[in-house]
């Protein structure tokens, strides 16, 4: 059982670093669109492309701005962080019980 704990352990970390570095180029994101950015910088593009598809979905479902502020990344970090401490902590918690040990 130990192989399968780890094998769970493994992806909670993956998954837990993967939406960590996605929130922070979220954050990014909303951050460089509030300056008039370069939109042929190889970085801007990347950040656009990577974090629109989410956003766009986002935007489509709630349907409304406030203004001329775009609420749609502070939605997408909430659910981010809901799933990293719904989720993945419940991956954690039962890696570690199939492990035997107590998971604090």
């Amino acid at each position: 059982m130990f192989i399968f704990a780890n094998l769970i352990l493994a992806i909670a970390y993956i998954a837990n670093t993967l939406l960590t570095v996605y929130m922070w180029i979220i954050i990014i994101s909303a951050l460089i669109s509030w300056v008039n950015p370069d939109p042929y910088n190889p970085i801007v593009r990347f950040m656009y492309t990577v974090t629109d598809p989410v956003l766009r979905r986002i935007r489509k479902l709630i349907g409304f701005r406030l203004g001329v502020i775009d609420i749609s990344p502070m939605i997408a970090i909430l659910i981010i962080l809901f799933v990293k401490y719904f989720l993945i902590q419940s991956l954690f918690e039962f890696a570690y019980k199939l492990k035997g040990g107590m998971y604090l």
